[in-house]
């Protein structure tokens, strides 16, 4: 008969090993029920995002934030994720690169398998235009709502995203400030 000292020392036993050949197994442990991909904060994911060029997701992981942790800090992001795609998108204008910008007007437009049977045809200048002028909209609507929260903070955060902007002028766009502690290194 096992006492019940014994077996909690057991499983405890078990568990441990458990967790141990995981690790050696190169594998990383989330807890029950949450996936490698919930345990990526909305920062870590809008990071990854940045790099790729998909800007639909990056705002939506910022928007999440925001949804999920609404602070300055948070609206902040998702002005900076605006106007990150604004610089994408007058870098491609500006180097003539109107295909990618019929790129990027999908990429904000679509997602659905429907899509693949009618996709969207649009003339990439005016999609330029079109996307532009709404996101410089989102991106007043959100800063002014940042500075309604912590103006002083907004402040500093922006002098810290001018500073990274003029670091790396060519393509500051596919990255947030290295301060901002967005995805890991």
């Amino acid at each position: 008969m096992i006492g019940t000292g014994t077996l909690i020392v057991s499983r405890r036993i078990v568990l441990a090993t458990g967790l141990l050949l995981l690790a050696i197994a190169g594998q990383e442990f989330y807890p029950p029920g949450l996936s490698a991909a919930e345990h990526r904060s909305h920062l870590d994911r809008a990071a990854v995002f940045l790099r790729a060029g998909d800007y639909r997701q990056a705002l939506e992981a910022c928007q999440a934030e925001v949804k999920d942790a609404p602070s300055a800090r948070s609206y902040v992001y998702l002005t900076y994720a605006y106007h990150a795609l604004d610089g994408y998108l007058q870098h491609l204008a500006s180097t003539d690169q109107w295909v990618r910008v019929e790129q990027l007007y999908v990429n904000l437009s679509t997602g659905r398998v429907e899509d693949l049977l009618d996709p969207p045809d649009v003339l990439a200048r005016i999609a330029k235009e079109v996307i532009q002028q709404a996101v410089q909209r989102q991106a007043d609507v959100t800063a002014a709502l940042a500075a309604r929260l912590d103006e002083p903070l907004v402040k500093q955060l922006w002098q810290e995203q001018t500073a990274w902007r003029q670091a790396r002028p060519d393509d500051w766009w596919s990255g947030a400030p290295p301060q901002w502690q967005w995805g890991r290194p």
